[in-house]
């Protein structure tokens, strides 16, 4: 179904055309703006002035430190989640280019947050500026909210939703990088740390200790074998389990170490709850027959670099989208009125903010963007140029076409 007429397609064509400089330029610039570690003030900052420039009606940042943009006063209201936060560069020299100034090669622009997720903001910012100049805005309120994500996905919009502006979207549109696909679902998780308290000795008289690593060892091979056990989705996939970092207090390299701790990473499919999680690993360690190994769920209770802090509990649902839901077909029906290919909607592997959109509040959300996934967190980080201005049209499409199809 193609509802937006030639007339409409070419007005915006011919302005992403006219503009199409001025987007990149500003998709330069925020990749130039390290943002690690959800320091987002001086990337905000860029991003607020080119909403200012482009006429959104107000511009500000939260009280996490979030960047909030709005334009149009409609009924419904419509969130266009962006993190523009990013992961650190890891090693320097593993990157053919700066991982800040970054390069063009081939049509691709190199550098790190060019595909998460930076790559969205300019098409959601510039898209939402040309649909409120084309009167495709009547019906709804729209924000763009640059967010920080990387460490604890939706904490960010939880501050949306209950305190600051204390708002509950009717729909959210994700900026996860999708290869320009419709996602519509993605795991879920928690994450975990498992401690082993041991008694410290002398190396030489080792035998006088209890060696925390070596208690914490048959837990680890549990949780390795644990693994082809876990439920499977059709569409999610099979549930994971890793373990992804270890750290032993020890008082000396010639003594026996006295506390061990191992972090686990839980990704949840559909049919696998917390509950069940916490029991498959609490099977695990009574298994030691140990009373000294103990496992909790972890807390993110770090400060923004505002000073807000919120604690919440690192464990994140799953959740999807039927192939079925009108969000889904007004989002597929937009990709082929502005001539992509047919593909089927597909799922993030990594979790997302739609953590907490859809999964704890049950707003109906999906994800479109440019970039590859599999380059994100990598020192090949990079996104298709010609997608990031194609991405433009769908942005400024989406709150027409979600009227029409009675979302």
């Amino acid at each position: 179904m193609n509802m937006a007429s030639q007339d409409l397609l070419d007005n915006i064509r011919r302005k992403v055309s006219k503009d199409e400089t001025s987007i990149i330029r500003f998709l330069r610039e925020i990749v130039a703006i390290p943002s690690v570690d959800s320091k987002i003030r001086q990337v905000g900052e860029r991003i607020g002035t080119e909403m200012e420039r482009l006429g959104f009606e107000f511009v500000r940042f939260d009280v996490q430190g979030n960047i909030i943009g709005k334009i149009g006063s409609g009924p419904r209201v419509i969130v266009y989640d962006s993190h523009i936060d990013t992961v650190g560069v890891g090693n320097i020299q593993n990157w053919a280019h700066d991982p800040f100034q970054g390069a063009i090669k081939d049509g691709y622009f190199y550098g790190r947050g060019t595909c998460d997720e930076k790559g969205s903001t300019p098409g959601m910012v510039y898209g939402l500026a040309y649909a409120k100049q084309m009167g495709l805005i009547e019906n709804a309120t729209v924000f763009y909210f640059g967010n920080m994500e990387e460490w604890c996905d939706g904490i960010a919009p939880r501050v949306f939703c209950e305190i600051d502006p204390a708002i509950k979207p009717d729909i959210v549109l994700v900026g996860e990088p999708t290869n320009m696909a419709i996602y519509r679902g993605h795991k879920g998780r928690v994450e975990l740390e498992i401690t082993s308290k041991g008694k410290s000795a002398h190396a030489a008289s080792n035998f006088l200790g209890k060696n925390a690593i070596y208690q914490i060892l048959p837990v680890i091979q549990g949780i390795q074998s644990l693994e082809p056990k876990l439920a499977t989705d059709p569409f999610l996939g099979q549930g994971r389990i890793t373990v992804t970092d270890m750290k032993v207090t020890t008082p000396s390299i010639n003594a026996v170490p006295d506390h061990a701790k191992i972090f686990i990473d839980r990704r949840l499919t559909f049919g696998e709850s917390v509950f069940e999680a916490l029991r498959q690993l609490q099977k695990i360690i009574d298994q030691q027959k140990n009373a000294d190994i103990k496992m909790e769920i972890l807390t993110y209770s770090e400060p923004s670099y505002t000073g807000f802090q919120l604690v919440v509990e690192k464990k994140f649902p799953a959740w999807a989208l039927d192939e079925t839901h009108p969000l889904v077909k007004a989002g597929q029906a937009i990709r082929v009125a502005i001539g992509l290919p047919t593909n089927p909607t597909g799922k993030w592997d990594f979790s997302t903010n739609a953590t907490y959109w859809a999964g704890i509040e049950g707003i109906p959300t999906i994800g479109f963007a440019p970039g590859d996934e599999r380059t994100a967190h990598a020192s090949n980080e990079c996104v298709n140029l010609s997608d990031v201005l194609k991405s433009v049209e769908f942005y400024a499409l989406f709150p027409q076409f979600i009227d029409k199809f009675d979302v």
